[in-house]
């Protein structure tokens, strides 16, 4: 069995289509098939069900995918640790993040990071926190910038980043406009509510803050990006619960704290593999950041 077997092996169990996964790869859709067919002799097992217009993983070949990211993830992990040891931090290195993430700029600390170690290719992917960290914990981000996790676990650990208070943000015209100072959640019981994506840390700030206080709430108008959100309140559809740093994207808009919801309730978070399991080039990225190259104690991304 060869890397490479591997390597065209996932390509195509990701792609679900061997002639995406040859673009991909730059190498031949006939010898892409002739490299799996080779892989399925060898392993005695079809690892993929073919039709005309995609591919799916037989059972077998389900087994074998996360056999398959281990080792090509190993693999790479070996190469980079000799290129640190030699001084030179070399491969790849893939984040993900949600949107507007406290604590830190992501796209000046990655620009940083691009000029101190040219040879890193940088990739990035946008998500919800859920999601994120299972990216982590599988090995396909490197490290992740997200809302805080429960606690740490074998596959993830979590270095704290920031920490904040919700505030509710309304239409200067909305009847809460001109009320308390402060707003419990049982004072906004019954409003429409704008908000993120159940996965979103801002999403799960405020559930987890609503059901402290024992308030239902139902979320009518629901988005995936932080401008969608300022849109519709800005237009006065509905009222939204968000972190302080938020406020200062739209400043029309009134901003008044959630009280009762405890001092800080929306806490972020960088994840990574364990300490042995962190890549060189996540160890130096978080190593930039503590030195504030990415800074960390600004308002995050907009």
């Amino acid at each position: 069995m060869e890397l490479r077997h591997l390597q065209h092996f996932v390509a195509v169990a990701e792609d679900q289509h061997f002639t995406r996964a040859a673009e991909r790869l730059m190498v031949s859709q006939s010898g892409l098939s002739a490299s799996i067919r080779v892989l399925e002799r060898e392993l005695r097992a079809p690892l993929f069900v073919r039709t005309t217009r995609r591919v799916t993983l037989t059972e077998a070949g389900r087994a074998l995918l996360a056999e398959a990211r281990r080792i090509l993830a190993q693999v790479r992990a070996a190469h980079e640790a000799v290129a640190a040891v030699q001084g030179v931090v070399r491969g790849t290195l893939a984040v993900g993040t949600e949107q507007c993430i406290a604590g830190v700029h992501v796209a000046g600390l990655l620009a940083a990071f691009r000029r101190r170690h040219p040879d890193v290719e940088i990739r990035l992917r946008q998500s919800g926190s859920g999601a994120l960290a299972e990216e982590v914990a599988a090995g396909r981000l490197d490290l992740a910038f997200a809302y805080r996790t429960r606690a740490d676990s074998d596959q993830l650990r979590s270095v704290p980043l920031a920490g904040e208070p919700m505030y509710m943000l309304c239409h200067p015209d909305h009847r809460l406009a001109g009320g308390p100072a402060a707003l419990s959640p049982a004072d906004v019981a019954g409003e429409v509510f704008v908000d993120f994506h159940p996965d979103w840390g801002p999403r799960r700030a405020t559930d987890a803050a609503f059901a402290a206080a024992d308030v239902r709430r139902t979320v009518a108008l629901e988005v995936n990006d932080v401008h969608s959100l300022l849109d519709l309140v800005d237009e006065n559809l509905g009222i939204a619960v968000v972190p302080r740093h938020f406020r200062h994207k739209r400043t029309a808009l009134t901003a008044l704290p959630l009280k009762g919801a405890g001092e800080v309730v929306y806490e972020t978070v960088a994840l990574l593999p364990p300490p042995e399991a962190t890549s060189p080039a996540a160890r130096a990225l978080m190593a930039l950041l503590e030195t504030g190259g990415g800074e960390r104690h600004g308002l995050g991304d907009g």
